[in-house]
């Protein structure tokens, strides 16, 4: 008996000690298994060498404390999920912390307000069931970032159009390690990347690109270039270069700059109006005669594997226009009414540039035709609805059209391509030709050109940002000031940044997904009565079971 309670000693010790060494071991060496079927539980290599090479605290300040509905809870819980992963593989360098930043009296919660409005931090109106009906209440699910005294602003919410509460919230989880891993990316590289807005032109203004400059600037240096004055050493600064809306040719000797750029291994986007109309023209005049634009670009965008088409493109799927529609009692009546000349194009794709979007709101485009180019690999990435309108120009616009119903049978065609993106080695527009006239610096273009990107899209609004004409401000990119819609293009522009200048394939963190598994509604409550009885009566069931069991089992064994 001695030597059984010694050797039951001796096990336990034993086991007592492997737990011990299994804690300290446990502490020195992280890992998990992932069951998921997606592996939403397992970071990218990627996120793990951004987060190894920090040398620095990161602090995450995360506003997403406080009473919130389930969805919401379910955000936040996977955000301290995601962030406690994080901490793991950064070395002790990122620190985490929810607050609520609203919490306090109603004087605090102004300032806080403000300040968040201040550092770029949207907030979210969100309908909140109570005994009383339904109230608002305005929340913040974002995170700020702060690194080495910079500080970089993170959205947590994905919000889009048409899809339900539940599949937002899950495409907002399933982009949670894409926006932190890039934010921490981009705030902790020693230097940041130069972005060129090309000028001279007539292209967009500053004031008109102020929400685009100002939302890039945050991750990269911003400016403007002027193509006919930068020498070719400032181009092999510049990785990436975005062409807004040019109204004037370009030269040769300007193309043949761009094309040094593009053979060097530079990214480009291309924004442009093929077709000359403005609805602000239109408006102070009862008609306007759209007619094609010559650019002197064509040539060049074919040898890289488009072709802008010279056509307006006029789709049902479209946004709205304020117009005057009568008077009543000598004050105009101002009515909202779709302008077919607007599209609105909803991402289709599934490449992590425009996936889970929201709608991109364009003016006046075009159409884009893609060519067959050795080493260049196309993909259409945004593209119109079924319910589309090609018009070749000269076409004669007038503002009548908005109170015509258009005929259904006019608007129904294939997907028209709007945006493409092309990748891969480029031919140069220049090979076997003689260098333009305007090019001072004795440079050739390269022999073998580097692997580059461009990104083309058919319309030269996309980036640009309306304006409050009352005091002259810039509306963020994307808000319609009269629908007071918030469409996707800033969101767009930042995710092309971000493919076309960054190499390490980050942004293919947009392709993780989590299936939303939702429970049959309609199936819960015809089976309602049955489970909930199968819950509550199988167990009693096998308790009397085995208290039958047991009694008679007892009878049997102590009646011999």
């Amino acid at each position: 008996m001695v030597n059984r309670r010694k050797r039951d000693l001796n096990i336990l010790i034993i086991a007592l000690a492997g737990i011990v060494i299994l804690n300290v071991l446990s502490s020195f060496f992280f890992t998990r298994i992932d069951f998921t079927a997606e592996k939403r539980y397992t970071l990218s290599e990627i996120t793990k060498t951004i987060l190894a090479d920090l040398d620095d605290e990161v602090q995450v300040t995360v506003y997403l404390e406080g009473e919130f509905p389930a969805g919401f809870k379910r955000l936040r819980n996977s955000t301290a999920d995601l962030l406690r992963d994080f901490k793991t593989y950064s070395n002790a360098h990122l620190k985490f912390d929810f607050v609520n930043p609203l919490s306090g009296d109603q004087k605090s919660q102004e300032e806080a307000y403000q300040l968040l409005i201040e550092k770029g931090i949207e907030p979210t109106n969100l309908s909140v069931k109570t005994e009383d009906g339904m109230s608002q209440k305005i929340i913040f699910p974002a995170a700020l970032i702060t690194y080495k005294g910079r500080q970089i602003p993170v959205k947590l919410l994905q919000s889009r159009s048409g899809i339900s509460p539940e599949e937002v919230l899950n495409n907002s989880i399933q982009n949670l390690e894409y926006a932190f891993a890039s934010a921490i990316k981009k705030i902790s590289k020693n230097e940041s990347g130069r972005i060129g807005f090309t000028e001279g032109h007539g292209e967009l203004s500053d004031q008109q690109l102020s929400d685009a400059m100002k939302s890039l600037g945050d991750s990269y240096e911003v400016g403007r270039v002027d193509l006919n004055n930068i020498p070719f050493a400032g181009l092999d600064q510049l990785k990436l270069l975005i062409i807004a809306k040019p109204e004037k040719p370009f030269t040769e000797a300007e193309k043949y700059k761009i094309d040094y750029f593009l053979m060097k291994g530079g990214r480009i986007i291309w924004s442009i109006d093929q077709v000359s109309a403005d609805l602000d023209s239109l408006r102070g005049a009862t008609e306007q005669l759209a007619f094609a634009k010559k650019l002197n670009l064509d040539d060049m965008l074919f040898k890289y594997g488009v072709r802008l088409n010279y056509t307006l493109l006029a789709d049902m799927n479209s946004a709205q226009i304020p117009v005057n529609v009568g008077e009543v009692g000598g004050q105009s009546q101002i009515q909202l009414l779709p302008w077919l000349f607007y599209p609105v194009f909803v991402p289709v794709s599934t490449h992590p540039l425009v996936k889970n979007l929201d709608g991109i709101r364009s003016e006046f485009p075009g159409t884009i035709d893609l060519i067959s180019v050795k080493g260049i690999k196309s993909e259409v990435i945004l593209s119109s609805s079924p319910f589309n309108r090609q018009m070749e120009v000269p076409v004669l616009l007038s503002l009548q059209m908005v109170e015509q119903e258009p005929d259904p049978k006019q608007f129904q065609s294939d997907p028209k391509p709007f945006g493409v993106l092309l990748e891969g080695i480029f031919p140069s527009n220049f090979k076997n030709r003689p260098i333009p006239v305007g090019i001072s610096e004795p440079l050739a273009i390269p022999a073998l050109a580097k692997p580059g990107k461009m990104i083309v899209l058919a319309d030269g609004d996309i980036f640009k940002n309306q304006i409050n004409s009352t005091d002259g401000s810039s509306y963020p990119l994307g808000f319609d000031r009269f629908t007071r819609e918030q469409y996707a293009n800033k969101n767009f522009l930042l995710n092309a940044a971000d493919y076309l200048y960054d190499d390490s394939g980050i942004i293919s963190l947009r392709n993780k997904e989590i299936k939303l598994r939702l429970l049959d509604r309609a199936k819960i409550r015809q089976e309602k009565i049955f489970w909930q009885s199968l819950n509550i009566g199988l167990p009693i069931i096998l308790l009397i079971a085995c208290g039958i069991f047991q009694h008679y089992y007892r009878i049997r064994k102590y009646t011999r």
